[in-house]
Formats: C-alpha cells, sequence, structure tokens
C-alpha cells in the first residue's frame, strides 16, 4: 500500500482537524508541518514526530511531502495555494478557496496545467446522508425539484471576531456566507444543480466588523427550482442548519445531519441518524474529523485513479461565485443573472 505523505501549512484551530484526520488514515502520514508561529509549528511537529517549518516554502521543497494541506487564513489561501500547485504538489485547501472568484480560477487552471490535484474542503458532502439524498436527487426520487431552502441560524460573540485581527474583514475573511455559510452553499449547488439569477439582501446586525452577520437571497436555478437562502451568526443561542427540498413527487427534511422527514416514492427512508455529528453552530471547533477524513481518502483515491475527487476546484469556485453573486445584488438593489444586474 502507498503511503502518502502529507505536510500541513498553518497550525491554527482548523489544522487539528486535519492532523487528527490524517493520523487515523493507514494510508497516510503527516511529514511536516509549517506556521509562522514557530512555537505552534513545534509543538505540533513534536506531538506527532514529524518535521517542522515557519518557511512554508521549505515545507514544498521537500521530496517527501506529496499532498499538502492549506488551513491558513482565509486572505491567505490563494496565495499560498498557488505556491503548492507550483511546486507540483496535490492541494487540499481549506474553505473558502479563495477571497474571489478571479483567485479561485487561477488556481484551478494552474492545478491543470502542472497535472495536481486540486480539491477544497467541503466535508459535509461526505456525511451518509447527505449521500443519500444526493442519490435520490439524481435518480428523479423527488422528481421535479420546485424548491430548495438553506437556513443557517448560527451565533458567534463578539470575542470570536476580536480572537485575530483578520476575523470579520472583508479582505481576509468574509461574513457568515463566505466563512460559516459556505458549506451549506456547497451542499445547496451539489444538490439544487447551477445558479440562473440571484436577488440577495447582507447586513451587519450585532457585531462590530467589517463584514456581514445576515445573509439573504432569493435563487432561481437553471433547472427553475427555486431557492431561498438565509445565514447568521447572530440568532442566539445557535440552531443546527437546516435544509428543505421539495420536488412534485416528495420531499426530504434535513436538520443538522439527522434527516427529519423523508417521504421520497419507492424509497425507504435510511434508518441511521447523525445527530451527534453536527456541530460548529456556537462553537466553530465543536466538530469531528472523521468527514475530513473521508475527503482526504476521495483525494487520494483520485490521485491514484487519474480521476476527478468528489470536491473540486470548480465546486469551491461556483461556491464563492454564490456568495459573490448576493454581495454584488446586495449592492445595487437588484436581481443578478450570470453576474450581471438586471
Amino acid at each position: 500500500m502507498t503511503k502518502w505523505r502529507f505536510g500541513i501549512i498553518g497550525c491554527g484551530s482548523v489544522a487539528d482537524f486535519h492532523i487528527e484526520a490524517i493520523r487515523q488514515m493507514e494510508e497516510a502520514e503527516l511529514t511536516c508541518v509549517s506556521s509562522r508561529n514557530e512555537a505552534k509549528a513545534q509543538k505540533n511537529a513534536e506531538q506527532e514526530s514529524c518535521a517542522w517549518t515557519t518557511d512554508y516554502h521549505e515545507l514544498l521543497s521537500r521530496a517527501d511531502v506529496d499532498i499538502v494541506c492549506v488551513t491558513t487564513s482565509s486572505g491567505s489561501h490563494a496565495r499560498i495555494g498557488l505556491d503548492v500547485l507550483n511546486a507540483g504538489k496535490h492541494l487540499i485547501i481549506e474553505k473558502p478557496i479563495a477571497m474571489n472568484s478571479q483567485e479561485a480560477m487561477e488556481l484551478v487552471r494552474t492545478a491543470k496545467e502542472r497535472g495536481v490535484i486540486l480539491s477544497v474542503i467541503s466535508q459535509r458532502r461526505f456525511e451518509a446522508q447527505n449521500q443519500a439524498i444526493k442519490r435520490v436527487l439524481d435518480e428523479g426520487g423527488l422528481g421535479k425539484l420546485l424548491l430548495a431552502e438553506l437556513s443557517i441560524p448560527f451565533f458567534r460573540s463578539q470575542a470570536y471576531y476580536e480572537s485575530a485581527d483578520w476575523r470579520g474583514t472583508r479582505k481576509e475573511d468574509g461574513g457568515v456566507l463566505m466563512n460559516q455559510g459556505i458549506h451549506g452553499l456547497d451542499l445547496l449547488l451539489w444538490f439544487a444543480g447551477e445558479i440562473q439569477s440571484v436577488f440577495g439582501k447582507i447586513a451587519t446586525q450585532t457585531h462590530q466588523m467589517e463584514a456581514e452577520d445576515l445573509g439573504l437571497a432569493l435563487l432561481q436555478f437553471k433547472n427553475g427550482a427555486f431557492g431561498t437562502i438565509m445565514a447568521s451568526t447572530s440568532i442566539q443561542p445557535g440552531f443546527p442548519a437546516t435544509m428543505n427540498l421539495y420536488g412534485d413527487k416528495g420531499t426530504i427534511k434535513l436538520e443538522g445531519s439527522t434527516i427529519v422527514h423523508w417521504s421520497v416514492p419507492g424509497w425507504s427512508e435510511p434508518s441511521w441518524t447523525q445527530s451527534h455529528m453536527y456541530g460548529g453552530i456556537s462553537d466553530p471547533r465543536s466538530i469531528v474529523s472523521d468527514f475530513h477524513q473521508s475527503q482526504f481518502i476521495d483525494v487520494i483515491a483520485a490521485i491514484e485513479t487519474g480521476g476527478e475527487p468528489l470536491v473540486t476546484g470548480e465546486d469551491g469556485w461556483k461556491a464563492l461565485q454564490l456568495v459573490e453573486m448576493i454581495y454584488e445584488s446586495a449592492a445595487i438593489g437588484a436581481q443578478i443573472q450570470n453576474g450581471v444586474g438586471t
């Protein structure tokens, strides 16, 4: 069995989930970590018995690193990600893929030119209930999709946004849509398909921060279905995200990681529940690493087979593009179609 050797750039709290996932994989090992903070880099390296550096270019020059996870602050993803790809390493990059769609597409193009895999962390696609819902939709179990509703009523304290100077900034972090909401947006696009038009509103209601803590949108998909989005970090005490999918043959309702309603003709309701798996409602660290591990395994399979991972760079770009369309619509007070105001 090939042992795939990982490097991690960024040793903040998000890196912990990547480290735990790699630790649990027989086909993977962590060989080097990098952080500008020497103490953090050294601490993680000692815990994982691997090398460390404060210069990520040194990590990229190592022959014993095949796959690099970028877990730095959002505003640095594109710059560091490009360096990873140009070094010929496969790249797993935390969400969002970049802070604008131009940077995202540069990453996608570079990965193709260099012949390496690019995957954006969207681990919720790997949860069993979401996989089951995707199969139902792909096989027409709900019939014609009529409406997809996404609600993300999360909570973050002011202290959370003050914990780092980049948090809540438009350039380095983004607001609830770009940060906490982008997992839900990715699932929405995965389930319902490409966007035709967007009408959006954003506001900063309860936090002292530059970006939004509330985002709303009315969508129409290219398949004719409609969609709604509500995402906030101001809802106390915070509640699980919900996704409601209505077709002309049936309905699926999802709360957190639990299917709470299933009326799909000819399809038995999945018998499992994963409510204990769902987190991040009011504490960004209250998630598990299981599905990061599933995504890493999927990336390794894509490398070994020459195929595409379940989550591609293009997928990360599409979710980012939707956020940008909401922002643009909110700024001009009009509907956006394919990025053009109408």
